[in-house]
Formats: C-alpha cells, structure tokens, sequence
C-alpha cells in the first residue's frame, strides 16, 4: 500500500466535517511520567518495569480513575538526568493541583501511589500536552509531531509530548492539564494562537473538544456558549442542570462575568453512520453527535 491510498482517520474526520465538541474523555486526575525510550502502542500498559511496581501504580491510578500518560520533552537530543513523574488534579473549585518527582528506578515510581492520595501543590505552571503516539495512531505522529515542535519552541517549559489522549481522527491533539482542557485539529500555524490564548484565560470554541469535567453533551453547551459570545476564561460558566427526554437535552449553564446570567441550552442527539474512526481500527463504528437547537437566556 502506498501512501496515496493508505487510509488516514483525520483527513477522513475532516472531509466528513466530524464535529469536535463533546468530545474530551472524561477525567479529573493525571499521572505522567517521562519515559524516553520506544514507547509501546498501549503506553504505559506495554512498559517493561517491574512487576510489582507497574501493579501499584496501575491499581492506585485505577482506584482514583486517574489516566496515566507518558511524556517526554519535544527538544533533541532528549536531556540527560532523571525522569520526571506528576500527578496533576483538577478540582471544580478552580484549584489546579500538581505534585512533581524523580525517578532513576523503578521503585522510585512507587511514590506516585502515594502522591494520589494527596492533593498536592498549587501554583504551578500548566502542562500542555501534544499527543505524538504514532505507534497508537499514525495520524498522531504525522499531525502531532509539528504541532509539538513549534509550541516546544514558544513554551519549552511547559510543553511536552504524550501518548494516547483519545480521538485520533482528531489529531493534532493538544491537552492543557491540570485545566482539563482538550484541543484538535490543531496545525503549526494555528496552534500557537490557540494554547497563547488559553494561557491568556481566554478559551475559544474553534479548536475546542471539550472540558474534562463534563459530559460530552455539557461540552458541547458550553462550547455553544463560547461560539456565540465569545472566548472566556476557563470557569467563566458553570452548568448547573441537565436534563434527558429521550434524544433531546435541555442544559442550564451560567455565565459569572460581566453580570451573572444563565442559559438554558437545548440539544438534539444522534448517531452517526458506521466509520473508520481510528487508523487501525478493523471495524466502522458510529459516533453519538449534538446538534445545538436553540441557545436561550433565563
């Protein structure tokens, strides 16, 4: 097969006009740990540690229902020294808590166990992730890599690349932590515009997944929101009620600033036909999509 027709899922994604909203996995706690070696295609999963430490890490993560990711930093050659290893909470009140190591071995990652019973420190710089993992996706590697690349170069303190964040078709993904906050479809041209404005506090809805504190019909609420009046900070609204009648969604969500206001925001959803969602994956599967059908205050 050559590369003119072999099957790409994010140039599929984009001629299919894929919507991005509502689309960030769910999730409120992270461990990354820097690994700078081959990374296998399910990540941390795949690495070969010892046995009973990759056990204590998994089942700690697991009990918290942490995600764990690997990084590294964009720069060439990798730098020499320890590896790093954090756990970064998201917590609804705004506070963004991160609690960072070292390790040389492989018991030194026992400490992350310990680090996910704890908040952790506020204060801190975020992180900002670029999914790269093209043995997960190839799509991953080929979009992620430039994006990488050229955010490294503007922020080399904050930014790292990663594995598997979820939604290959949608690469190139960036992920903004302990905020809890997903991007796609980026490119080196528009990337740096958008993670500038994000550490600005101001969130736009062209590039945006969605917020990992919320279900994908939230997301896209909010991500209505955003589109109609404009980028806002990241805890600008807040949804304060959700409600179900079979394929129709009604979701109350509240501006703090200038003045407070509340918006009722109503969704249709649907299923997509089958697709190829991912590179690799064997069997079409569809999607559930929401179309906003009216936005309109309280």
């Amino acid at each position: 097969m050559t590369t003119t027709d072999r099957f790409f899922c994010a140039d599929a994604a984009r001629i299919r006009g894929d919507s991005l909203a509502g689309t960030a996995p769910r999730g409120a706690v992270w461990v990354l740990i820097e690994y700078r070696g081959g990374w296998p295609s399910n990540g941390f999963d795949g690495l070969g540690l010892a046995p009973e430490v990759k056990a204590l890490v998994w089942s700690a993560a697991h009990a918290v229902r942490a995600r764990i990711l690997l990084i590294r930093r964009t720069a060439r050659p990798r730098p020499a020294g320890p590896g790093r290893w954090a756990v970064l909470h998201y917590e609804r009140s705004g506070a963004y808590r991160q609690r960072w190591g070292t390790w040389t071995s492989d018991e030194d990652l026992v400490e992350i166990a310990d680090a996910l019973q704890s908040p952790g420190g506020l204060g801190q710089p975020p992180v900002v992730l670029v999914c790269v993992h093209g043995r997960h996706d190839i799509c991953c590697a080929v979009r992620g890599r430039p994006v990488a690349r050229v955010l490294g170069e503007r922020w080399p303190n904050l930014v790292w690349e990663c594995t598997h964040v979820g939604g290959d078709r949608f690469a190139a993904n960036v992920v903004v932590l302990p905020d809890g906050v997903y991007y796609g479809r980026l490119d080196a041209a528009s990337a740096v515009g958008v993670i500038e404005e994000h550490l600005a506090g101001r969130i736009q809805a062209e590039h945006l997944r969605g917020y990992t504190d919320l279900a994908p019909v939230q997301q896209v609420a909010v991500a209505a929101l955003l589109e109609r009046f404009g980028p806002a900070a990241r805890h600008a609204y807040t949804v304060t009620d959700t409600v179900r009648d079979g394929d129709d969604w009604r979701v109350r969500v509240e501006l703090h600033a200038p003045r407070p206001t509340a918006f009722d925001v109503t969704l249709r959803a649907r299923r997509t036909g089958p697709y190829r969602l991912t590179c690799s994956g064997p069997v079409p599967s569809p999607a559930v999509v929401y179309a906003v059908t009216s936005v309109r205050p309280v």
